[in-house]
């Protein structure tokens, strides 16, 4: 079985972080985006994996030649010359996608982080007999939303309601989707969307399914997202009895540090914390809601929430860095400035 998985785009809402990195591989819960995705399909045996990507394919390639042989599965990459948007890329890859066995294939966006609950999303699609199955997951304001509008006990949708008025449903696409190879043959080689083209067509010839994703979800392409989808992610962990999550007087709710860290007495951690590889953490630190990555160093009495600390940053003793600010690779200083303008007592 093949999958592939969405890479394309900048990562606007991600900067400056995605300037030096591409946004499938900045760390959630201490490791790349994309290694969550990948990590749940080889766990139902899938066996190839295409990163669909136009932006930073260097950085991509890297990550292919790391993880490739770790994971005992093969990741290739399909480039695109030009966005294609979320349908484009299928078609570009469409020799890559099909095989001798006509089995369907998995597409993911690399924004979603989620359980992944592909191998019931396999007996889903296998049951109903259609030619494309979807993930949906509830919302509690639809009319910010693309809605799905769907029958209750089949799960065969019906159509899609772009930010209704009126109450049609709570149901929003989830960015997991299980596709017959037929479907490339709706799919033409340029910029397409599938949310908006080929979905809605295949729904109208009453082939199209949704299935309810039970559990959290979360688009972390934006920052707030970003920590709500890791705080979600730490809970998740949480309720499976995960080893992973630390333990101690100075931790506050759901913390995962590496087991490289170094901390000095008297920090505090949490809720919702994740500190990376390398990372050195000097005494008498607050850190909350927040992901610090590799190599980055904390001096004393410094204050952070609800940031994202890049790789190698420096943060000055005394410093209150606080509401979604966000430190790029290798940045250096804020020694007591606060970054929302007011200064730490000394």
């Amino acid at each position: 079985m093949k999958a592939l998985i969405l890479v394309g785009g900048f990562g606007t809402r991600l900067r400056p972080l995605t300037l030096t990195v591409p946004k499938p591989l900045i760390d959630l819960g201490n490791k790349p985006m994309i290694l969550h995705q990948i990590e749940a399909l080889k766990s139902i045996r899938v066996t190839e994996v295409i990163l669909a990507i136009n932006y930073q394919p260097e950085a991509m390639a890297r990550f292919l030649k790391d993880y490739e042989s770790k994971l005992g599965m093969k990741i290739t990459c399909s480039q695109e010359t030009e966005p294609l948007g979320t349908a484009g890329p299928l078609a570009l890859a469409k020799d890559k996608l099909i095989d001798e066995s006509g089995s369907p294939f998995f597409v993911l966006n690399s924004n979603v982080i989620c359980e992944f609950p592909l191998e019931k999303m396999i007996k889903f699609h296998k049951a109903h007999g259609g030619e494309a199955s979807i993930m949906v997951t509830k919302v509690d304001e639809p009319s910010k939303y693309g809605v799905v509008v769907m029958e209750e006990t089949t799960g065969k949708v019906e159509r899609f309601v772009e930010k209704p008025k009126t109450f049609v449903g709570n149901k929003i696409n989830a960015g997991i989707y299980l596709l017959n190879p037929s479907v490339l043959d709706r799919i033409e080689l340029r910029p397409t969307s599938i949310e908006r083209e080929v979905f809605p067509k295949i729904a109208a010839d009453r082939k199209l399914y949704a299935m309810v994703l039970i559990g959290f979800w979360m688009d972390i392409g934006e920052p707030r997202d970003y920590i709500t989808g890791m705080g979600l992610y730490l809970d998740a962990l949480r309720n499976k009895g995960s080893s992973k999550l630390s333990s101690g007087s100075h931790i506050r709710g759901n913390v995962l540090i590496d087991e490289s860290v170094v901390i000095e007495r008297g920090c505090v951690f949490g809720p919702d914390v994740a500190i990376g590889p390398e990372c050195i953490v000097e005494e008498g630190v607050t850190l909350s809601r927040c992901t610090v990555m590799r190599g980055a160093r904390i001096n004393k009495h410094a204050c952070i929430s609800n940031c994202i600390i890049g790789w190698n940053n420096k943060v000055g003793q005394g410093a209150c860095i606080e509401d979604m600010i966000i430190l790029d690779d290798d940045v250096y200083g804020y020694d007591k400035i606060a970054c929302n303008g007011r200064v730490p007592p000394s």
